[in-house]
């Protein structure tokens, strides 16, 4: 490096953001994830003793120190130490990094570490060109990853890596951090008198949503926007609330917050828990996620988890969905909001998943032939006695007559299984009624209920359906 590439250096780390100027650069700088780099942990004692031979994979929320700690491990291991993107890096760079790894390790010896940085950003062809050399310890790798590694990172890598799971940061994290950016005279505020009030720093801290460049990002635009008075620059709750109006919601539409949450919002509604299915409504709304996807899902949950027990439901579901696509947002909330309060507060049956015994038989029975007396007579009645026998039920007393409808072979195999919730308690008792006719009129002696399909089974029977759909 020559002067001018010195100089330049300089004058960027000093023009930096105070975020970037502040990033730790030792383990007893780092604040938070206590669990993973504490004193006597494991990740702590290879980062200390340069003894980090597998490759490790930090998952985590923005701003909890993934990239902070790779670099606290390239200051502090006498391994060559790589950075790349995955958004700006393709395979011939990880080409030229692997080739300079094996040159290195020929001639001199040297390790290489090599940091990627949203990993997840790689394709499979990508992350399989690393794979091969994570394998063999040409390098070891250190990705870093906002998503689910095990969903968006291949197995194959995932396997042959060491997963540690950051958290966001606590509020004493980020005070201590704030406090530290505000008192550190080279690197942060300490030389210029910066005075925060207290409910000024509650306020960043709490809205910041534990990322930590969040809240060192408002400090920064609050403390450069407000010009000194007597000396000091004084940072109000007016100012903080100024520099940082929202709180940081974690919410990637599609990302684990995305399914994590609208899981907890269809399980808040299931369990009859209309105040947390509020909550999980507003996270989702505040976040900008899609109205019509929330409409969708309680469309699904009224036919699947409140179905029978209180038919109406999947009626307002319905007239909510067509009622936002009249009014959208904001208004539109209202329907959805009722909807939500509806369905979390109905009685809840999920007999309709009964329908899977029936598909599960049909598949185990194969090709069955409909009764004769229940064919369709308009065609070849006389010929071929198509509808001969049926016995039109609204000719009969009550409506019901106790004839056959299932196939012979399967006679006696019931599927549906009423609740005993809401209205689905009458359909339980009239239909034990009708049930009790059929089997005397037909002499069925020996009745059964069709095992119950698993969940994974539904799971494989709905992917069926939708390959047979040609929907894929």
């Amino acid at each position: 490096m020559d002067l001018f590439d010195h100089a330049l250096k300089q004058r960027l780390n000093t023009e930096a953001p105070l975020a970037a100027r502040m990033r730790p650069r030792t383990l007893d700088e780092y604040v938070g994830q206590e669990e993973i780099v504490g004193p006597g942990r494991l990740l702590r004692r290879a980062i200390e003793a340069d003894r980090l031979f597998s490759s490790i994979i930090l998952w985590g929320p923005p701003g909890t120190g993934k990239t902070t700690l790779a670099q606290i491990i390239a200051n502090s291991t006498k391994s060559h130490f790589e950075t790349i993107s995955a958004v700006l890096a393709g395979v011939a760079d990880l080409r030229r990094v692997i080739a300079d790894a094996k040159e290195r390790r020929k001639l001199h010896g040297t390790r290489t570490t090599l940091f990627v940085d949203e990993v997840h950003r790689w394709n499979k062809a990508q992350q399989d060109a690393l794979l091969p050399h994570v394998e063999d310890g040409t390098i070891v790798l250190i990705g870093a990853t906002t998503e689910n590694p095990y969903f968006e990172v291949i197995s194959a890598l995932v396997s042959r890596s060491r997963i540690f799971q950051l958290k966001a940061l606590t509020d004493d994290d980020v005070r201590r951090i704030l406090l530290a950016a505000i008192g550190d005279p080279l690197r942060g505020y300490g030389a210029r008198n910066v005075q925060v009030d207290d409910d000024a720093l509650a306020h960043l801290i709490g809205i910041s949503g534990g990322d930590a460049r969040n809240a060192l990002n408002a400090l920064e635009l609050a403390v450069e926007s407000t010009p000194p008075a007597e000396g000091a620059i004084h940072i109000t709750l007016e100012v903080a609330q100024e520099s940082i109006q929202r709180r940081a919601i974690l919410y990637d539409k599609d990302g684990d917050a995305h399914y994590d949450t609208i899981s907890a919002f269809i399980k808040s509604l299931r369990g009859s828990d209309p105040d947390a299915a509020l909550y999980w409504l507003a996270k989702m709304l505040y976040a900008g996620e899609s109205p019509r996807f929330i409409l969708r899902r309680l469309l699904i949950l009224a036919g699947e988890d409140v179905g029978l027990a209180d038919p109406m439901g999947l009626v307002v579901a319905n007239a909510a969905a067509q009622a936002f696509e009249f009014v959208g947002l904001p208004e539109g909330v209202y329907p959805i909001v009722e909807a939500t309060l509806y369905l979390a507060t109905a009685p809840k049956s999920n007999s309709a998943s009964d329908y899977f015994k029936a598909f599960a038989k049909v598949e185990a029975e194969g090709k069955v032939d409909v009764p004769r007396h229940l064919q369709d007579a308009n065609r070849d009645a006389k010929g071929l006695g198509h509808g001969v026998g049926y016995i039109y039920p609204h000719s009969e007393p009550g409506h019901h007559v106790g004839q056959q409808y299932l196939p012979t072979a399967i006679l006696g195999t019931y599927f549906y299984s009423p609740s005993e919730e809401g209205y689905e308690a009458a359909v339980k008792d009239r239909l034990a009624r009708w049930r009790d006719a059929q089997r005397k009129a037909l002499g069925i002696e020996t009745t059964e209920e069709a095992p119950a399909v698993t969940q994974a089974g539904i799971v494989g029977i709905k992917q069926k359906m939708i390959r047979r759909a040609g929907l894929v």
